[in-house]
């Protein structure tokens, strides 16, 4: 496999919850765009008692339609997987709502601290005001009435990224870390390429049967999916460390290279994530720049 097969097929349901396995609802949000593709999906899981995960953004019909959903059900918790804008920021509403208690790895943070004159260009998309009731642990399971939902931690499109195991089903709510459809952001200072691919790594060691990501439709064959992912990561490495030795040593000549058939909405995406793949072949000693690196540096290989 030379990396991974994506399926654009998705059909979103606005409005409406869909079983997508026993106990679980899927509901999307009508919030669609490049980086979210059909929308946000959050999901409902268990019977008369749940737990959301993942809210969605601050959007008054998605809040309805998520409410028409739970009605006649209680709400116990809230469980979110990362901090962006298009996943928290509801769960203030539904908390205040339902009485529900919050869950997820932490609050938001950089993978790594800015460096002098850096400037985060994501810093829109965080939900900087959410802090869990329970800050949940790797490995670390919460219970309800008739669900587990155990903490996965997979930092790497964000520094605080959870996924959520349910425990007895062999499904993982992998959120931003494993799509379907496209390949993950891993934006510096937000997220970290290391981080990532450490991730990857620890959901190929799991045995995970089927996952349900933040956006888009299900992976029905997790183990071989994100171990095409993996390899997708290292053939856009081997592209970068190509185009530098050929002497494309700044990224935005890289990105005009590799990323020439990408929406031109992305390529400052791209640019980031060319960013932190030379991060990390920096920190590996592969790659040298003329000082930190950044945007605007000019980078050759370690040697040459």
């Amino acid at each position: 496999m030379s990396g991974a097969n994506f399926d654009l097929f998705f059909e979103p349901a606005y409005g409406r919850a869909v079983p997508v396995a026993e106990s679980v609802q899927r509901l999307t949000a009508n919030n669609p765009s490049p980086f979210t593709f059909r929308g946000t999906n959050s999901y409902i899981v268990g019977g008369s008692s749940v737990a959301v995960i993942d809210p969605g953004p601050e959007d008054e019909a998605h809040f309805e339609a998520l409410m028409a959903a739970l009605s006649g059900r209680q709400v116990t918790h809230i469980f979110i997987s990362h901090t962006h804008r298009d996943h928290s920021p509801l769960a203030r509403r539904l908390k205040e709502t339902t009485g529900a208690l919050t869950v997820g790895e932490g609050p938001h943070r950089p993978s790594r601290p800015l460096r002098e004159g850096e400037i985060n260009l994501f810093a829109e998309s965080s939900d900087t005001d959410f802090v869990p009731d329970i800050a949940i642990g790797d490995g670390e399971t919460i219970s309800g009435d008739g669900w587990a939902l155990t903490g996965v931690l997979t930092p790497g499109h964000t520094a605080n990224h959870a996924a959520f195991a349910l425990e007895g089903s062999g499904i993982l709510f992998s959120a931003d870390h494993v799509m379907a459809w496209a390949t993950t952001i891993v934006a510096p200072p937000d997220g970290s390429m290391a981080d990532y691919m450490a991730s990857l790594d620890k959901l190929i060691a799991r045995d995970d049967n089927l996952l349900l990501p933040g956006h888009g439709g299900p992976v029905k064959s997790p183990a071989p999916f994100v171990r095409g992912l993996k390899t997708h990561r290292r053939l856009r490495e081997r592209s970068i460390i190509e185009r530098i030795r050929a002497g494309d040593g700044t990224i935005p000549k890289i990105v005009d290279m590799i990323y020439r058939d990408t929406d031109k909405r992305l390529h400052g995406a791209a640019a980031l994530s060319v960013l932190a793949h030379i991060e990390d072949l920096m920190e590996r000693g592969e790659v040298t720049a003329d000082g930190p690196p950044s945007l605007v540096a000019h980078y050759q290989l370690v040697g040459a």
